[in-house]
């Protein structure tokens, strides 16, 4: 084989390396410019070649020469300087192709975990407990984005009958956060029925809720705080939230609102739109294989 062929392999896999090995090196503590060079000399120095300058059988070890090395180095350098959109290609393709990975193992994980995602008897369930649809809900008391989103919830529950919402704490934003959570796990294990209306008070609070202003709205509406703080230190209310906790975990959920349907997992408090579209698509791939 042609050395210079040769050459023009090597620089099509050290181009892979290269911009490959930036992005790692730039943005995850992986390979950078010297491990990446240092990657292509070894690729190169292993094919052997016979003295007339043509690949030598496997058995021959002579590597390619130093000032070989050295230009095919310099080659890719200007080539990655040169056109640079490479580099940005190969980061949005990578992008791509790992978001598509997350994606189906969400997917993976939602099928795994269908029942205590959509069935567990710790959670509490909104709208049509009988709907064709469900959609989860891990929610923060202390959110703004999910106090701003407890709007286009209410809406779907109006707009849509055979709509079934299923909430589940997930505090994420601090101590406050996690009192609050007990609280609420504590008020649907005593009164489910009222659990909802706890659910808007506290979402429409304004200020910082923890455990003790969850148990003043809580006693405002009527209920017993002494039940509900001795029904908060129980074994119960610990396991709803380590539940909510371990799916979120196996998710991969670091915030809130985050959204799951039998389908997907949708980030973030993406408005009343989106939520509709991800349940119609959830609903269609009920009766039809997505």
């Amino acid at each position: 084989m042609n050395p210079r062929l040769v050459v023009a392999m090597v620089v099509a896999v050290a181009l892979g390396f290269g911009a490959f090995g930036y992005f790692y090196g730039q943005r995850s503590g992986g390979p950078g410019e010297a491990e990446t060079i240092a990657l292509i000399e070894q690729y190169v120095g292993a094919q052997p070649q016979d003295t007339a300058g043509e690949m030598a059988p496997a058995d021959a070890s002579s590597p390619l020469a130093e000032n070989q090395v050295a230009a095919i180095r310099d080659l890719i350098r200007d080539h990655l300087l040169t056109n640079p959109e490479i580099i940005r290609d190969a980061i949005g393709e990578l992008q791509r192709k790992e978001q598509e990975a997350e994606v189906a193992a969400q997917a993976g994980i939602i099928d795994e975990e269908k029942n205590l995602l959509f069935a567990s008897s710790r959670q509490v369930v909104l709208g049509n407990p009988d709907g064709d649809v469900t959609l989860v809900e891990f929610f923060d008391y202390n959110c703004g984005y999910c106090k701003r989103a407890h709007a286009d919830m209410k809406r779907l529950i109006e707009e849509d009958e055979n709509l079934r919402i299923v909430l589940k704490e997930f505090p994420v934003l601090g101590e406050g956060s996690v009192e609050a959570a007990h609280v609420g796990a504590a008020v649907n294990m005593i009164a489910p029925e009222r659990y909802s209306e706890f659910h808007e008070a506290l979402l429409t609070e304004r200020g910082q809720i923890n455990g003790e202003r969850a148990l003043a709205v809580a006693g405002d509406m009527g209920l017993d705080t002494d039940e509900i703080r001795q029904t908060m230190e129980t074994a119960e209310v610990q396991s709803t939230i380590a539940e909510s906790y371990t799916l979120a975990d196996k998710l991969s959920l670091t915030g809130t609102p985050s959204y799951v349907t039998a389908k997907e997992v949708v980030v973030g408090a993406v408005g009343y739109d989106v939520l509709k579209a991800k349940i119609e698509d959830a609903r269609a791939c009920a009766t039809a294989e997505c």
